[in-house]
């Protein structure tokens, strides 16, 4: 059997990597309770899709302030020890969060600022955290590893909002927050066992300066055309369509209210549309899992492109709960089906030495443009509505993305 799995699942061979991985599973359930029951309680305090947008800004803002810098600091520092010490700040934002929670006090501004120092620390944090990846597992593993790690997040998607649904049926969401809290001392455990094996020499000479380090990375980019369009991309799904998932909240409480609602309906209701989510997400990254090692990566990235888009264009309209849920796990499984396959695109073909400044690009250009896109898109929800909305960023997204496509056929080949 343990041949089986680590002929299968090449990453898992590493002792390291499997010692990450777990305590990286069962932190990811909590952020994902955390990441449900706290843009329901900011719903259930104000009810204004606004709010919901403001809050997803403050989350992602400080991505576009630090990711660039991130990824030219990150490979001057111990990526394992930079991630236990960001890990460990986020616990204690959780825990502070659950604390202003159960005191009653808590408003708006609390939520929108513990978003945006939770952000801040996971703006770096997940930069060294996948540029920590191939130092666990080797060249060889690392698509695997990438596959495995996004089905623990998205593992994670489907059991933390199940887990969350209680708490927030009977308006405890401080539990939620604070199992957050406690969530993260399993990967934080795990990563101070695992050893960095593969660590590799910086390629780039110590004497450059930052912005010598970052023009370096950008020169890359530029000549590379199929990593500049899949940089492109996840700007366009960042801002355009990832904030729209912010705004489940809303869908839940009005789009599909019933004349027989109560809190407790509206709070199962608001998980069941995050489960489904999360199912369509792990089902594709189950998937990216098991064919880890298929090449033909740039027809995969159209794929999921076209399930995301052209399910998210029609689910603002539907007013009937199983349908919506079928949408959303469509919507699911594009979106990661989206994102495995560019980070596993960009890994596979930046050098060692630039990999750290490359992916802070293509993680500044997903979560750095987003805080401008969920302030845009809540506005356009509190004005507009969420279908009007949905079906403007569908369309946006789906013109774009086909003129990046037939501008750049090399894309659609691209193997990995």
């Amino acid at each position: 059997m343990k041949i089986f799995l680590n002929s299968r699942f090449p990453a898992l061979a590493s002792r390291d990597f499997v010692l990450f991985i777990i305590g990286q599973f069962i932190s990811v359930i909590g952020t994902w309770m955390q990441s449900t029951a706290q843009p329901y309680l900011a719903y259930r305090i104000s009810g204004r899709p606004f709010d919901l947008g403001m809050i997803g800004a403050a989350l992602t803002l400080p991505t576009f302030l630090l990711a660039l810098p991130a990824g030219v600091l990150v490979e001057r520092w111990d990526k394992r020890r930079t991630v236990i010490i960001l890990q460990s700040v986020m616990a204690a934002l959780s825990i502070v969060l659950a604390v202003l929670t159960f005191s009653g006090q808590i408003q708006i501004w609390h939520i929108t600022l513990v978003a945006f120092l939770f952000g801040t620390a996971s703006a770096v944090e997940i930069t060294a955290r996948q540029a920590m990846l191939i130092e666990l597992v080797g060249r060889e593993a690392l698509p695997s590893a990438i596959a495995l790690q996004t089905t623990a997040f998205n593992l994670g998607r489907v059991l933390g909002p199940t887990l969350a649904a209680p708490f927030m049926a009977a308006g405890s969401e401080g539990y939620a927050f604070l199992l957050n809290g406690f969530s993260f001392l399993f990967v934080i455990v795990g990563l101070l066992f695992a050893r960095t094996h593969f660590s590799v020499q910086r390629e780039t000479p110590a004497k450059r300066n930052l912005p010598q380090e970052f023009l370096e990375g950008m020169g890359y980019i530029r000549r590379n055309r199929v990593v500049a369009s899949i940089i492109v991309m996840s700007g366009l799904l960042g801002f355009f369509g990832l904030p729209l998932l912010q705004q489940l909240p809303a869908l839940g409480r009005d789009v599909l209210q019933t004349l027989l609602d109560t809190e407790q309906l509206v709070a199962l209701r608001t998980s069941q549309l995050y489960i489904a989510q999360g199912v369509g997400a792990l089902a594709a990254a189950l998937l990216a899992t098991l064919f880890s090692n298929l090449r033909h990566k740039g027809l995969v990235l159209t794929l999921g492109q076209a399930a995301f888009i052209f399910a998210l264009i029609p689910l603002g309209r539907v007013t009937y709960l199983p349908l919506a849920l079928l949408l959303l796990s469509i919507v699911g499984w594009g979106s990661v089906t989206q994102l495995v396959t560019m980070n596993t695109l960009i890994q596979l073909r930046v050098p060692n030495g630039l990999r750290g400044r490359v992916f802070s690009v293509y993680l500044w250009a997903l979560q750095g443009v987003a805080p401008f896109g969920s302030i845009l898109v809540g506005w356009w929800v509190q004005r507009w509505g969420l279908s009007i909305s949905m079906l403007v960023s569908g369309m946006l997204l789906l013109v774009i993305y086909a003129a990046i496509h037939l501008g750049n056929p090399d894309l659609r080949a691209a193997e990995g």
